[in-house]
């Protein structure tokens, strides 16, 4: 996980938008990989992104650096995308969607990486019956690859919490898979 000095955080609680710059320039990728695979839409997603930063920038001074500063971009980050999706009518799959994920998962190139586009699809095909909560464990545990703790920190949620959702939403998803015929 990236992490920023602690000194460009002072600098940034003071005021300073050249140190914030460099905060943002280290974390929109982080904060757009989470918000385009939790809102499966790229445009709500850089909607998101900068609804992020203006809250880091507005609350800087309430951190509390005794925690993980991308901790606390990722739990800002995610509150926003459950806040957005609670506005937004999901959308369900298209065939394309479906097209995407079955050309990446028969790609031979363990190399190839998603697309911002092929994200969308693959998640909206992935997270398709999901509660809010299991989407958002799914995504940080299994797509941003985040420990138990660092969920736990993000979301409120304590471990036991976590498993379950996770454990839900691991279900939901290879019945997903299954009905597109991968076992």
């Amino acid at each position: 996980m990236i992490q920023i000095d602690s000194k460009i955080i002072e600098l940034c609680r003071r005021g300073d938008t050249a140190s914030f710059r460099a905060v943002v320039q280290a974390y929109q990728p982080m904060v757009y990989s989470l918000s385009i695979k939790m809102l499966a839409d790229a445009e709500e997603a850089k909607d998101i992104v900068q609804d992020t930063f203006i809250k880091v920038w507005q609350s800087i001074g309430s951190y509390d650096n005794r925690y993980s500063f991308s901790t606390w971009v990722y739990t800002i980050c995610s509150r926003l995308c459950l806040d957005r999706i609670k506005k937004l009518r999901w959308q369900a799959p298209m065939a394309d969607d479906i097209g995407v994920l079955e050309n990446y998962v028969s790609d031979s190139n363990p190399e190839r990486q998603l697309e911002g586009s092929e994200w969308v699809s693959v998640v909206k095909v992935l997270v398709q019956g999901l509660s809010n909560k299991q989407r958002l464990v799914f995504t940080l545990s299994q797509l941003e690859g985040l420990s138990t703790e660092e969920i736990t920190e993000i979301t409120g949620m304590d471990a036991t919490q976590i498993k379950s959702n996770l454990s839900l939403a691991r279900k939901s998803v290879r019945e997903q898979l299954k009905k597109l015929g991968y076992e």
